[in-house]
């Protein structure tokens, strides 16, 4: 067995110990049809107030200048499908499954140190860098080179066997590994993703981020615009419509990571709770959530929005 393969065997056996359930590798290159895209993306202003998105346009397309010499992206999925929905069955608030437990940078992060460390014990003094979400990395189009599934209609990755609820993350590194390539399109004539998008923020591979229920709901910080009333379908963070429809998510099966478990009280949150919610139990439940991010206002903001049409 020559060392490329090797080193790829162990990395792929240590990733899945420490429960990201898929990994790919795909070279460290230029990524050429994401350039193009993604400059007719931001012309049209389809980011909305995301300015940082308009930041580090190189970086964002060549991993080699994130990390010297690199040579390979690791891309790796962690699940986070719940057992069970909140809010969903019982005409409830609602927020995204992603964000039901603890915040998944801390949680992903932690398992990816974790994996640098073996690669380095391992193999020896590999130059290389983690990410999380938090840095300029087109992870779905690591992802999709990396075979870890095809760009859906709604923009998500979708793999095969288990769907898209999943986070994505990245090693980049200085060593050469054994590449996955693609894999093929399995949407075909179905759009039910676009059908059922209650915003039309969807077209067939296209998202207008600025139309959509989790850029209103998390990253717009001006208040929500009137013509999104009545449409938001009691999403207060975030939103899983695309997902929910998506007929490959009736492969997604229960995560097994107890951080990502709901908080006792989220669980039980009526839509008169969330109403009244306080400043105190907001920051009792979403201590150690991706719900903080919106901030207490950002939410008594988005609960109002709903329910006073």
């Amino acid at each position: 067995m020559n060392k490329k393969v090797e080193y790829t065997r162990l990395i792929k056996d240590k990733a899945k110990e420490l429960g990201f359930f898929y990994t790919g590798i795909s070279k460290a290159d230029f990524l050429e049809e994401e350039a193009k895209k993604l400059e007719d993306w931001l012309k049209k202003r389809h980011h909305g107030q995301m300015a940082y998105m308009e930041n580090h346009f190189d970086k964002r397309l060549d991993p080699r200048l994130l990390v010297d010499g690199a040579k390979s992206v690791i891309s790796l999925l962690l699940n986070y499908f719940p057992k069970d929905y909140i809010g969903e069955n019982n005409d409830s608030l609602k927020i995204s499954k992603y964000a039901y437990g603890e915040d998944y940078h801390f949680v992903i992060k932690k398992k990816l140190k974790e994996l640098l460390e073996f690669i380095n014990i391992e193999i020896g003094d590999v130059g290389g860098r983690v990410f999380v979400d938090s840095a300029p990395v087109m992870d779905k189009a690591w992802a999709k080179r990396g075979g870890l599934g095809w760009m859906g209609k709604n923009t998500n990755i979708i793999n095969p066997k288990s769907g898209s609820y999943f986070f994505i993350a990245e090693l980049i590194l200085d060593i050469d590994l054994e590449e996955d390539g693609p894999i093929k399109d399995y949407c075909g004539s179905c759009t039910k993703c676009i059908d059922a998008c209650p915003t039309e923020a969807l077209s067939s591979y296209k998202l207008d981020a600025s139309k959509c229920i989790s850029y209103l709901t998390i990253e717009l910080k001006s208040q929500i615009p009137s013509e999104f009333k009545g449409k938001m379908d009691n999403w207060i963070f975030g939103c899983d419509i695309c997902q929910d429809v998506c007929p490959w998510n009736r492969f997604s099966k229960p995560h097994k990571q107890e951080e990502f478990d709901p908080h006792d009280k989220l669980v039980k949150m009526s839509k008169a709770d969330w109403e009244d919610i306080s400043e105190e139990v907001f920051h009792e439940v979403f201590r150690k959530s991706a719900v903080k991010r919106t901030k207490y206002d950002g939410l008594k903001r988005n609960i109002k929005f709903i329910t006073n049409y």
